[in-house]
């Protein structure tokens, strides 16, 4: 795993293709028999990208406090973003939009320093050799139940299409990893649907790092992945490893306009100090419109996110993941040398903040936003068996912040949760 990655601590995800034209769910719409997929594919006709900025998308990034991005190449309807050699299904030659929109994000996302992500669909539902055999190549018994945009109505298999798939895969994975700088992650999709066999794994893994030995690749690819990706649920405890989580600013991966179920900025707020308590990224999605420009409503949330960052930029970058809940009923993180902690008060106090086990005396206490220095008191503990009392840090709602708040606690030696051997525990 890269260093990089579990420093990025926020990537911003980008769902962009021919289903904004009609607000349509990506791909799933015709696959789940929402409409026909002559109706779906009508859209090639109404993508302009007509507005679509490149740049202004990487300044809105970079405001965001975002250290790398991810963009759709290509969804599994099979419409590719660049102009690709191996297929015409590619916005270059099958849409009004005419360019090459890869080249343009992977250069404005590289000029500013910003990690340059690729999501790639593994399965291609309007590819012909992709139906071509089951997952890991039983046949069902109720041929009724198959669906025939990923395997055959008839239940004959035909490996030598499979074979030549991967190839396909191969072929547009190796123009994505060569003809657009240095790639620094994949984010595949779709695995579920083949075996780790199928799809030709480790070998598969091998070639793609063969174009860059610093490649990460998320998990969806039958174990063979680098690390986790949970969707649209924060994780109740810490994944192991490293981990990222996924999700939508509202309820959609690309643009929808009647999708008007916007998460609140104090809601996205919350829930990053969630993930980067416990050691994770967040991954949050955008969806843009077929022009290329975004909603204000996405827009707005990606300013005020990183202007918050921006304000408790120490409680985030350069810190670790935080010490348990039990500990402290919300989020927090640590400096690397330990001698601070940042706890995250998500709600107005009445008049204290509870911090239980700490065996550290306190050097000093602030209010990251304002610089406030609070007083705090003592209450409890056996100093026999070394058993530390309850802390009470004095703050009332005149002290908070108007999204999440930080208190800056800070050591002088390392920090030190009881844990019942003296050593620090942070998350399960």
């Amino acid at each position: 795993m890269q260093k990089w990655f579990e420093e990025a601590k926020l990537g911003i995800f980008i769902h962009y293709g021919i289903y904004a034209v009609d607000g349509v769910a990506e791909s799933w719409s015709f696959y789940n028999g929402r409409i026909p997929y002559e109706e779906y594919m009508k859209q090639l006709d109404g993508f302009t990208a007509s507005k679509y900025d490149a740049d202004y998308w990487a300044d809105l990034i970079e405001k965001s406090g975002a250290r790398y991005a991810v963009l759709t190449t290509k969804h599994h309807d099979g419409v590719a973003l660049w102009d690709t050699k191996y297929s015409d299904l590619n916005v270059v030659k099958k849409t009004p939009a005419k360019r090459d929109l890869i080249k343009e994000y992977a250069e404005a996302i590289t000029k500013r320093g910003i990690r340059l992500g690729m999501y790639y669909s593994l399965i291609d539902w309007s590819h012909p050799d992709y139906p071509s055999v089951y997952e890991g190549g039983r046949v069902p018994e109720d041929l009724s139940q198959v669906n025939p945009y990923s395997s055959p109505l008839d239940g004959v298999q035909d490996e030598e299409k499979w074979r030549k798939f991967l190839q396909f895969n191969n072929d547009q994975l190796k123009e994505i990893l060569t003809n657009y700088g240095k790639v620094d992650l994949l984010w595949f999709d779709g695995d579920w649907e083949r075996s780790a066999e199928q799809w030709n794994l480790p070998e598969f893994k091998h070639y793609l790092q063969s174009f860059n030995p610093d490649l990460i690749i998320n998990s969806r690819l039958q174990g063979h992945g680098d690390y986790k990706t949970p969707e649209q649920g924060i994780p109740i405890t810490r994944p192991e490893g490293p981990w990222e989580f996924c999700t939508t600013i509202n309820s959609s991966w690309g643009y929808v306009e009647a999708d008007n179920q916007y998460k609140t900025l104090n809601q996205i707020i919350r829930m990053f100090c969630d993930c980067i308590s416990m050691g994770g990224n967040m991954l949050l999605d955008i969806g843009p419109r077929e022009d290329g420009t975004i909603d204000p409503r996405q827009e707005d949330i990606l300013l005020g996110l990183g202007e918050w960052i921006r304000t408790h930029e120490e409680a985030v970058y350069g810190t670790e993941e935080g010490i348990m809940t039990r500990y402290y009923l919300g989020g927090s993180t640590i400096s690397k040398d330990r001698k601070t902690l940042y706890l995250f008060v998500y709600d107005d106090p009445k008049e204290n903040i509870c911090l239980k086990g700490l065996c550290n005396p306190i050097r000093k206490i602030t209010v990251l936003h304002s610089g406030k220095e609070l007083t705090h008191e003592i209450h409890g503990g056996v100093p026999w068996f070394n058993i530390p009392g309850t802390t009470w840090i004095h703050m009332t709602a005149a002290d908070t912040h108007e999204q999440v708040t930080v208190l800056k606690l800070e050591f002088d030696e390392e920090l030190d949760m009881y844990g019942g051997s003296g050593a620090v525990v942070t998350h399960n």
